[in-house]
């Protein structure tokens, strides 16, 4: 018999959104913060470049708010976007107080460029330990909160939805499921990088939140909008570890592997253009000079100064034997950031009652079709915060019957599936991913992918697992067909997606896409709305 636990707030994530949520609830109930693995294992602690915000004296709102909507490309929600730029300042002013120590220059912050910022409004910690600092202070905080617990190792298997309403989730904590209810559930599990075979996002990032919440017929929106940071590592054997966009920003030079630069044929902004661009044009110069690689050269800069504006980045490669000051470093792009997510307003709110979501995991539509780079911080602050206060206005204006936390058990699948099975069906899902729904996909490729896909998805997709492995194979099966079938039926390139047999914006660009599951499966559809 699965045990029963009851909160009244239920968090899934740990990253900068999950604990900006929790910061927010923890005075007005109990909160419930769960994790799969270490309540510091998520994107937010591997996040280097910084985080942008509107503060230093060259800047404005109004300048943040165009270079965000500049950069999404015609997509992006205005008012959302406004939300993020005007209440970012606050948030970050707060994080300060609260004892975060950003880099400075004398007794002023310090701030630099990113590729298609047109100000230097790049916040950083540490040189480039952004992420980590910030969730430091985000976890110190919470600790003083005696409402607040966390589950660490703990796995949300499904969301409970009865009579249309999110009531809390089932829990996998080693082999026992465990039925959490709550008055409001906030998903915050950041998202989906590892179904792609290069990707910078840590182990954890298996899109559970956006496969959850679709199983339980929650709307995902602009899921074929998917950022691949151009600068990863690139060498055999060894993980695809972010180069930050503000090593470019601070003067590095792409080059292909005969020494030469090449940025300047593709964009006048050269090394600072939108990150699909660059993306795309080390892919296009990978293809001419036969290579699976180019260099990130920071060898003319100060060794000095490079070793202390990017002092994770400089001993992780040494580790490596790559010396940034020394030598160029063999890069190439890899999959960083998915744009689209579950669907919300500007409260967090989804289209289930009692669910809420906030981060990389939701779609505000604040990124529009391609993120700004160093939004995504501000991001998780902004509507982590705000995801929070939709949920305490959720609970403070609900009655709550108790005959809906009556729940069945969830009997686990008995036929078991090996985890070298799970392994190779895992594999096989990223290379697809990664070869046929890329930086560069085409009408073929994505059939290609849908098929091989499909045939994973039909594997797993109906049965309830108590293996972790099992679970997140499921997970990222979900969303890569997800990814997949929206990319299909955008038949135009616009942003972050790019396809080579429509390579312009054809009429009907400007709609967005809403995938929501169906009797038979799921089916994608066009919203007029922006």
């Amino acid at each position: 018999m699965s045990e029963k636990i009851y909160t009244d707030y239920l968090i899934i994530g740990s990253g900068v959104a999950g604990l900006r949520a929790a910061i927010e609830l923890g005075i007005k109930g109990r909160v419930l913060v769960v994790t799969k693995d270490l309540p510091t294992e998520s994107s937010t602690e591997y996040a280097q470049g910084g985080v942008a915000v509107a503060l230093s004296d060259e800047d404005e709102i109004g300048i943040h708010f165009e270079d965000t909507i500049k950069a999404g490309d015609g997509l992006c929600n205005e008012e959302a976007v406004k939300v993020l730029v005007s209440e970012g300042p606050e948030r970050i002013i707060e994080l300060i107080n609260w004892g975060a120590e950003f880099d400075k220059e004398g007794s002023k912050l310090a701030f630099t460029l990113e590729a298609a910022h047109s100000r230097k409004r790049i916040l950083h910690a540490h040189g480039d330990s952004t992420g980590r600092e910030i969730e430091r202070v985000l976890i110190n905080k919470v600790s003083t909160l005696k409402n607040v617990k966390k589950a660490s190792f703990t796995m949300a298997v499904d969301l409970i939805v009865k009579e249309g309403k999110c009531i809390g989730a089932f829990l996998l904590k080693g082999k026992e499921i465990i039925k959490c209810f709550a008055k409001a559930t906030i998903l915050a599990t950041g998202g989906a990088g590892q179904i792609y075979s290069r990707t910078t996002n840590p182990k954890v990032c298996t899109g559970d939140g956006m496969a959850m919440a679709f199983r339980m017929g929650a709307y995902l929106k602009d899921m074929e909008f998917v950022q691949f940071h151009p600068t990863a590592l690139y060498a055999p054997g060894i993980p695809a570890f972010l180069l930050s966009e503000a090593m470019r920003g601070e003067g590095a030079r792409l080059k292909n592997i005969h020494g030469e630069e090449f940025m300047k044929n593709y964009h006048p902004l050269g090394e600072l253009a939108p990150r699909d661009v660059v993306s795309r044009s080390i892919i296009s110069e990978m293809v001419k000079t036969n290579a699976t690689h180019v260099y990130l050269d920071m060898t003319h800069l100060d060794e000095n100064f490079l070793k202390n504006r990017f002092p994770t980045i400089y001993a992780t490669c040494l580790r490596f034997n790559f010396d940034i000051t020394k030598q160029p470093i063999p890069v190439s792009p890899a999959a960083h950031f998915i744009m689209g997510g579950v669907e919300t307003d500007i409260n967090g709110k989804t289209n289930i009652e009692g669910l809420f979501a906030a981060g990389e995991v939701a779609c505000t539509g604040v990124h529009g079709a391609n993120r700004l780079a160093s939004n995504s911080l501000l991001e998780g602050l902004v509507y982590g915060y705000r995801a929070a206060h939709g949920a305490i206005e959720h609970v403070e204006g609900s009655q709550f019957n108790n005959t809906l936390f009556h729940v069945s058990a969830l009997e686990p699948d008995k036929q078991y599936i090996a985890h070298s099975e799970i392994n190779k069906m895992r594999e096989e899902l990223r290379q697809t991913m990664w070869e046929k729904a890329g930086v560069i996909r085409c009408g073929e490729s994505l059939g290609i992918a849908r098929t091989k896909i499909t045939s994973i998805y039909e594997k797993v997709t109906e049965r309830f697992f108590i293996d972790p492995l099992a679970i997140e194979l499921k997970n990222m099966t979900t969303v890569g067909l997800l990814i997949t079938e929206a990319a299909l039926a955008r038949k135009n390139s616009v942003g972050a997606h790019y396809r080579t047999d429509y390579k312009e914006k054809l009429p009907g660009w400007e709609k967005h896409l809403r995938i929501r599951k169906t009797e038979t499966g799921f089916e994608v559809f066009q919203m007029e709305e922006r």
